[in-house]
């Protein structure tokens, strides 16, 4: 029978479910070439030679392209001796001594490499924000990684964060867009294990996937994953998987070097930085004559500086309490690194005055995202005690707000109240569905980690996709009216 004419005809569902699904497949090419055009711009035309850490990184990675491993040569008595490494994480000079390979080890490939990376970091961020938020607001998160001038420039650099903060957040989306919760967890355990081989931090994410995803909650999952009780037995079994890509990787560190190092020899380095009694909060040189003058192989030096790192905090806790605030003012006050990068790589390119409006941007840029996330916080719908709380805790915000713009900018302490609130069970709050709780496990494990080690801006850009995430959905529905309706919070 023919439908009357001038009626509607409503599509039938699956008409649009394949509908939705050529919107978003347009909209996530459309996003990637976005973020890959700016990106493969600054990385082609704006990148020089390799410098700091990114000298290493991209020298580990030539050495892995020619077959030597992550190593480099040694003249011992006259004879070039192969000395195997470890210090820093294979995984970013692996992934880019995999396309050395391929391709080449020119200046041009490596480019291309972390452009097409940073891309994909804001099609990924747009395909966690979906299990967040509606449509629109998971395109607003993936827009802002897009179009965010401190991981546009980061291109350019021959740096880990942005593949650390792929390859988590990836771990992330495998976990919550899985039907099967329990398989989700164990998949995005995996992925976090090889993310570790990156940036070892990774790690401490694991058990958050146990703790938030909605285990027992959905027919035919096990009795024994149920209850506070499964969740620690998935948590333990979580990790355990989570080593699995690891472990090939610490064998050959017992076998090659001078002692086992599950990932690599950095973190007492780190933690020494961030505790003797030179430390300032940032990085600073360590010298022999700080503590550790008689050591002959990197794991060696490892647990040298972790020993002498730890004797310094029992024996003047104090002084390392009281730099946690200036580790974390460093971490999250300001972002000049990409920029600061550049002009040591191409000094001619970067003239004091570009130079310093091109910082004076980056950080202004960051700044306003991390307010933006702050109001992340909040949802609109409050009902009966929420009015009343989630008003306390909006004033609380533009308290924090109002003192991070005063004399000395100090933004630290809005990213600490978005790490740990979300966590609070108070009334009329934001909705928090798994996808954004992973999310902030990422963002407080950071702020952890740096507060026991050092704080640097670089380190801050891993989280920048969750900032632009929390940013994205502010002020959205209350979790109750969320709840009722049936839907993502909007």
């Amino acid at each position: 029978m023919n439908e009357p004419a001038g009626r509607a005809t409503r599509p039938a569902p699956g008409d649009a479910a394949s509908g939705r699904a050529r919107d978003g497949a347009t909209f996530g090419a459309l996003l990637f070439t976005v973020a890959a055009l700016p990106r493969l711009y600054v990385a082609l035309f704006w990148s020089g030679e390799a410098v700091w850490d990114g000298h290493y990184y991209d020298f580990g990675a030539r050495r892995i392209a020619e077959g030597f491993g992550y190593s480099d040569d040694l003249v011992v008595d006259g004879v070039l001796r192969w000395h195997p490494w470890c210090h820093y994480p294979v995984g970013y000079s692996a992934f880019i001594g995999f396309f050395y390979r391929i391709f080449g080890d020119g200046s041009r490939v490596v480019a291309t490499v972390d452009a097409l990376t940073g891309a994909a970091l804001a099609w990924i961020t747009w395909r966690l924000a979906q299990h967040a938020f509606s449509e629109t607001r998971a395109r607003i998160a993936g827009l802002l990684v897009a179009l965010h001038p401190g991981l546009i420039l980061y291109a350019a650099l021959e740096m880990t964060e942005p593949l650390a903060a792929l390859t988590t957040l990836g771990a992330f989306w495998l976990a919550v867009k899985d039907p099967r919760p329990l398989r989700g967890v164990f998949l995005g355990a995996l992925v976090l294990g090889a993310s570790a081989l990156v940036r070892p931090q990774a790690l401490l994410c694991v058990p958050f996937l146990a703790l938030v995803m909605p285990l027992g909650h959905i027919a035919g999952s096990p009795g024994w994953a149920r209850g506070w009780t499964g969740r620690g037995r998935v948590a333990t079994l979580a990790t355990a998987l989570a080593l699995v890509p690891v472990l090939p990787w610490t064998a050959r560190n017992c076998r090659v070097m001078d002692g086992c190092a599950l990932v690599s020899t950095n973190a007492g380095w780190n933690l020494a930085i961030g505790s003797f009694p030179r430390a300032t909060g940032r990085f600073e040189t360590l010298r022999a004559s700080d503590g550790c003058r008689e050591v002959t192989g990197q794991v060696q030096q490892d647990h040298c500086w972790f020993s002498y790192g730890v004797s310094q905090i029992e024996t003047q806790p104090g002084h390392w309490l009281s730099l946690i605030p200036r580790k974390l003012g460093y971490l999250f006050d300001h972002e000049s690194f990409a920029v600061e990068y550049l002009h040591e790589a191409r000094p001619a390119l970067w003239p004091e005055d570009r130079r310093a409006a091109a910082r004076d941007f980056t950080t202004a840029t960051h700044r306003l995202l991390v307010v933006a996330a702050a109001f992340g916080l909040f949802a609109v719908g409050w009902r009966g005690t929420g009015v009343v709380v989630q008003g306390a805790v909006l004033a609380s915000v533009l308290g924090l707000i109002y003192l991070a713009c005063g004399g000395t900018p100090t933004f630290w302490p809005l990213v600490l109240a978005v790490s740990i609130v979300p966590w609070l069970p108070l009334p009329g709050r934001a909705a928090w569905p798994p996808a954004l709780k992973l999310s902030l496990a990422l963002l407080g494990t950071t702020v952890v980690t740096h507060a026991v080690f050092f704080g640097e801006d670089r380190y801050h850009m891993v989280v920048t996709p969750v900032l632009c995430i929390l940013a994205a959905g502010a002020f959205r529905r209350s979790s109750g009216s969320a709840t009722a309706r049936g839907t993502l919070p909007r």
